[in-house]
């Protein structure tokens, strides 16, 4: 069985071709540990594990907000990730975490639905739904609403680990469907993926028989890229600088070209009744942080509220030891490599990581002054935009053939790696967003 929502097409020969790239000893040391503390290794871990630091940081990382002290009783934990996995229909986490929640004892007339739920859950409903799809729109009167005395209100240690549970699905869920990962076959019954064979590493192109003229424009297409990365990085070397005016400028060209950045081959998805009954106005999606003609929200300026002087600190303050872990998985992605691109060793790569990061605060609104935005233009191709956009907004849409359109000479590890940064950065700045009304509300 698909993931509701998901193109069966993605899910089951991307999972299988992803794991085909083989497993090197400190994979296999990472699949032990994990078969040792949960009794099994799932596939997100096994498609994790083609980047085995960064599958490190993220188990820690998830380990502490599901498995160690914290504000909230482990099987409330796990409710919330179902109720985050289900606003972008990923019955993949919402089975998964049905599961761990009646394994901690959980009621099992929760399950039933959101209705069924204590009123002090159901009440996460709102912040729920707009952390998914318009995080922009959350003030500090949510906060407030959540924390006014009562006894179904929320301590603030208590929200802070609900809201850290709430993006971390939400972004973990991106990253489901962005790699098309299915249940395992003893989770629903389903094929799921195909365990890790050490063969060769290969490419989405050779995967899809692109051969021909097909091959041809996809290595032009890698050269090209190079070139570019070329071409900017001599450029940053022999200007002075773009002026601050323009950088401004450039974001809100970017912002507004991303508006005519969707998919075009959109299938319909139905809600599966095991999703749906956990969702309250499933109607509500992302929308495009700025239209023409439309009032827009003004544009969050990173340097305002930032992670490293504002939200790790805060966090940290209120639900100690994830703030840290939480920085740790930024900073690994954000700086993970090997160098290469496609068939080229030795690249720096900085510049390519940074454009896939901040497009994704982009398009959740979030500028930075210091980054010239044309480089975003100039490095991520439209497949590769419709991609991201697609994976980081409304991922449940995302299909196998989005997947191979991009990159298509690239190996699948490093497609890998695009999702691993599509989620950390949707969830950064979500967090960012949650965490500043947090502040105005303490304020």
């Amino acid at each position: 069985m698909a993931t509701a929502g998901c193109d069966p097409q993605l899910c089951l020969p991307v999972c299988r071709q992803i794991l085909r790239e083989g497993v090197e000893s400190s994979r296999r040391q990472l699949f032990i540990e994990a078969f040792v503390s949960a009794g099994r290794v799932d596939n997100i871990t096994m498609v994790m594990g083609l980047h085995p630091q960064y599958l490190s940081s993220f188990w820690k990382t998830q380990y502490l907000l599901l498995r160690m002290d914290g504000p909230l009783p482990y099987h409330k934990r796990h409710y919330i990730a179902i109720m985050a996995a289900a606003r972008h229909q990923c019955s993949y986490l919402v089975g998964l975490h049905m599961g761990e929640f009646l394994q901690v004892g959980g009621n099992p007339a929760w399950l039933q639905g959101l209705h069924c739920a204590p009123q002090k859950l159901r009440n996460l409903n709102e912040i729920n739904k707009l952390l998914a799809h318009r995080p922009w729109l959350i003030t500090k009167e949510h906060i407030e609403a959540l924390l006014k005395t009562g006894e179904n209100s929320w301590s603030l240690a208590e929200l802070v680990q609900a809201l850290v549970l709430l993006t971390h699905y939400h972004s973990l869920a991106s990253f489901v469907f962005g790699c098309g990962i299915n249940p395992e076959a003893e989770q629903d019954g389903g094929p799921g993926c195909r365990p890790p064979s050490p063969h060769g590493d290969s490419s989405p192109a050779s995967d899809d028989g692109v051969g021909g003229s097909g091959g041809k424009d996809a290595m032009r297409d890698v050269e090209v890229l190079m070139e570019r990365m070329k071409l900017l990085q001599e450029s940053q070397l022999e200007e002075e600088g773009v002026t601050q005016e323009e950088m401004a400028t450039r974001f809100e060209l970017e912002k507004t070209e991303s508006l005519l950045v969707a998919p075009s081959d959109i299938a319909d998805h139905s809600l599966q009744s095991n999703v749906l009954c956990f969702v309250e106005d499933p109607e509500f999606g992302y929308k495009d942080f700025t239209r023409r003609g439309e009032q827009a929200p003004p544009t969050f300026r990173a340097q305002d509220y930032t992670w490293e002087d504002h939200g790790y600190s805060l966090i940290n303050r209120l639900y100690p030891d994830v703030g840290q872990l939480l920085d740790e998985k930024f900073q690994v992605v954000y700086n993970l490599t090997y160098n290469t691109i496609a068939m080229h060793c030795g690249v720096d790569t900085s510049m390519l990581r940074r454009a896939i990061w901040n497009y994704v605060h982009c398009v959740f609104g979030i500028r930075y002054d210091d980054y010239d935005y044309g480089e975003v233009n100039q490095l991520l191709e439209r497949s590769l935009k419709i991609y991201i956009k697609t994976v980081a907004c409304y991922p449940e849409k995302t299909t196998k053939r989005m997947y191979t359109q991009f990159w298509r000479h690239f190996k699948h590890s490093e497609k890998v790696h695009v999702n691993l940064l599509l989620l950390e950065a949707r969830m950064q700045a979500a967090l960012l967003y949650a965490l500043r009304a947090v502040t105005r509300y303490m304020t």
